[in-house]
């Protein structure tokens, strides 16, 4: 029992003392546990940074604006059982790289999409995305829907005709909180994405917040070369084939609710799960329950 709480106090001291080596300590064991190991690659002029673990046909995992790999993590393990699961930064983001001098537009991110699939020998692949992420997925399957076996898109951006969402009231007003220059705004914004929030210490939240701030010149960059002057999923999505599972959260603060249906609309070969009491992103706030989806839709149980 002594050595037991000498341990716990070193762990406590640790924390309170270097929260940003815990924290990066705590995502290597949670990577761990699910199954999934750091890697990097080259694609072009960017140096791209991904997560990649288990076994089967590859699923690729696209994270959403401001967002990183790390957020699949969760739900990975009830993933990569039966599935090699691929989780990139992608380029701009995270541990990627970012180039001033170069466009982060729909169209050069599907190419850098595309070059990474090359990468890594990906000729056939289920993809999914939340948010930017979803987007992207949409549109790259518009663009090769030869290469992709399945969508899986949570609560995609890009939807024409959904109603107006908080954040989006919110950016029309000039207050954007995705991009993070002060600690009430990200406070803010995680207020907006959760129905409930996953525990998260304060010590560990202060970390992600300085970490956000830190790119938030590049976050403008690229939010404003994506989403200024958007192609929506209207233009380019319609009529695609490739089976797809939608998913959203009824209480979606970020992107309005309403988009699920008309993006349904677009994809007749598609199903629609809205999963009650669920903020923005699922696989953040009840993974177990989202990968389960997931695997329903694709024939198969929670492993």
């Amino acid at each position: 029992m002594i050595k037991l709480l000498i341990v716990l106090g070193a762990i406590y001291l640790a924390y309170r003392l270097f929260p940003a080596r815990v924290f990066d300590f705590a995502v290597r064991m949670q990577r761990r546990q699910s199954g999934l190991t750091r890697k990097e690659v080259q694609v072009g002029d960017h140096r791209i940074v991904y997560l990649e673990g288990g076994h089967g046909t590859p699923l690729l995992l696209l994270h959403g604006f401001g967002a990183e790999k790390d957020h699949w993590t969760q739900i990975a393990r009830f993933l990569t059982p039966g599935y090699r699961v691929i989780a990139p930064d992608l380029p701009g983001f995270g541990e990627s790289s970012r180039v001033d001098s170069i466009s982060y537009n729909l169209d050069a991110q599907l190419d850098r999409i595309a070059e990474f699939a090359r990468a890594l020998g990906l000729a056939n692949f289920h993809l999914g995305g939340n948010s930017m992420g979803g987007y992207l997925a949409a549109m790259y399957a518009a663009r090769a829907p030869e290469q992709v076996l399945s969508l899986w898109l949570l609560a995609p951006a890009g939807v024409a005709e959904a109603e107006e969402s908080e954040l989006l009231r919110l950016i029309n007003r000039g207050d954007n909180l995705l991009i993070l220059d002060s600690e009430d705004k990200a406070k803010r914004l995680v207020h907006l994405l959760f129905t409930k929030p996953p525990f998260v210490p304060a010590g560990f939240a202060a970390v992600w917040r300085e970490r956000a701030m830190a790119v938030r010149e590049f976050s403008a960059k690229i939010f404003s070369e994506l989403f200024e002057n958007p192609v929506l999923l209207d233009e380019r999505v319609p009529g695609i084939a490739t089976p797809a599972l939608i998913v959203w959260g009824d209480d979606d603060r970020l992107l309005h609710v309403s988009g699920a249906a008309k993006l349904q609309a677009m994809l007749p070969n598609s199903e629609l799960r809205i999963m009650p009491c669920m903020g923005h992103c699922p696989m953040l706030e009840r993974p177990r329950e989202t990968a389960a989806d997931f695997l329903n839709f694709q024939g198969k149980g929670l492993p």
